[in-house]
């Protein structure tokens, strides 16, 4: 009841040093206790896909900054670009983008330059060290932070494995109206340019790029929706949809963690990597802030957070991280392949299973999005 009292506003300096010192620290006490008890946390706006800024992600490190989250969630690359372009300079503290997206965000001058020896790449596998896109020569203005892998996401309860196994499942006749597509240009086409055999499925000339158009008009018929995140998770959770295409283990995952009848394989045409990364943006008022996000996210500890993470679990790039992973939660490390001294999720990208997803190289970002509005609209 004394501590109560004291902490409620007594008046008196005999009180107020009476207080302090039942609180074990004297009268230097209070002051400390009160910037840490009753001091208006830091605001953070945060511009990401959904699930970045929620508890089971950033209530340690909130906690522990003093700092409260604001995010502003988005789907797809172009709706990011929107959104910033939309938005005064500083608005956003902290940006996670995929990969693809860093160059351009760092050409308009979005982001700021990083200094690579604030963040751990000591830990990260090498592959990770000098991410594409994300540095220019020496200059960062990028970290990588998670990745996954893009291939047939499909209803174990209705197809099998094998016959998920090539991604000419989605023409399946008894899958007819019951395919969908994760509503982003990138993804879905990068797929079938990988079913007509292009071994770098965004580098194709214009033959090849009209053989994909092609190619994917053939699967209209097949298509049941178009869907943004809630809804590809929905309609594969009810069984609306029985195959998506442009999603992987990121949806799929989380719902087979909740019971749902669901799947990701990764084809024998081979698959795609999502790459997504953590800038500051520029401008940031809280630019110290932010990189202490950075830090703490691609530390251990933070990988964890993030390879869980409730809306949609990723792999880590942090070496570290997958060996805490393995201690502190063994099944999921297991079921994404992230175990180390075994195979696992790096021998598919070092064996050319795995081809990163990036921006058109010989067509023009709006060339492909012209062709996926008219698609959707056929």
């Amino acid at each position: 009841m004394i501590v109560k009292k004291s902490l409620s506003g007594l008046r008196t300096r005999r009180d107020l040093l009476k207080g302090a010192s039942i609180l074990g620290g004297g009268a230097l006490a209070m002051p400390f206790l009160s910037r840490l008890a009753f001091a208006d946390p830091v605001e953070l706006n945060m511009l990401a896909w959904y699930g970045h800024a929620e508890p089971d992600v950033v209530a340690e490190f909130e906690a522990a900054n003093n700092v409260k989250f604001k995010p502003k969630y988005y789907t797809g690359g172009d709706n990011m670009l929107g959104l910033i372009a939309q938005s005064p300079p500083g608005t956003f503290d902290v940006i996670l983008s995929d990969a693809e997206y860093v160059q351009q965000l760092n050409a308009a001058g979005y982001i700021e330059k990083l200094d690579p020896a604030d963040y751990p790449f000591d830990e990260f596998f090498p592959e990770f060290q000098h991410f594409p896109g994300h540095w220019q020569g020496n200059d960062l203005y990028s970290v990588i932070t998670r990745f996954g892998f893009l291939g047939v996401a499909y209803n174990t309860e209705a197809i099998t494995e094998k016959e998920a196994s090539t991604y000419n499942v989605y023409w399946a006749e008894k899958l007819k109206g019951k395919v969908g597509h994760f509503d982003w240009h990138l993804p879905n086409l990068g797929q079938i340019s990988l079913l007509g055999g292009n071994a770098l499925p965004y580098d194709i000339n214009a033959e090849a790029w009209s053989a994909v158009q092609e190619k994917t008009r053939s699967l209209r018929p097949q298509i049941g929706g178009f869907f943004d995140y809630g809804g590809t998770f929905s309609s594969l959770q009810n069984g609306q949809m029985l195959a998506m295409a442009g999603i992987g283990d990121w949806i799929t995952g989380a719902l087979e963690k909740g019971g749902a009848k669901v799947r990701t394989v990764i084809p024998e045409e081979g698959g795609l990597q999502f790459t997504e990364s953590f800038s500051i943006g520029k401008g940031s008022q809280k630019a110290d802030l932010a990189k202490k996000w950075i830090q703490y996210i691609t530390s251990a500890k933070g990988q964890v957070k993030s390879a869980n993470m409730v809306a949609y679990p990723c792999l880590i790039p942090n070496k570290k991280g997958w060996e805490l992973l393995a201690t502190e939660t063994p099944a999921e490390a297991k079921r994404q392949g992230m175990l180390l001294n075994q195979s696992n999720v790096m021998d598919m990208i070092r064996n050319g299973r795995i081809k990163y997803r990036q921006l058109p190289v010989q067509q023009s970002l709006e060339d492909w999005n012209d062709f996926w509005s008219e698609y959707k609209g056929s």
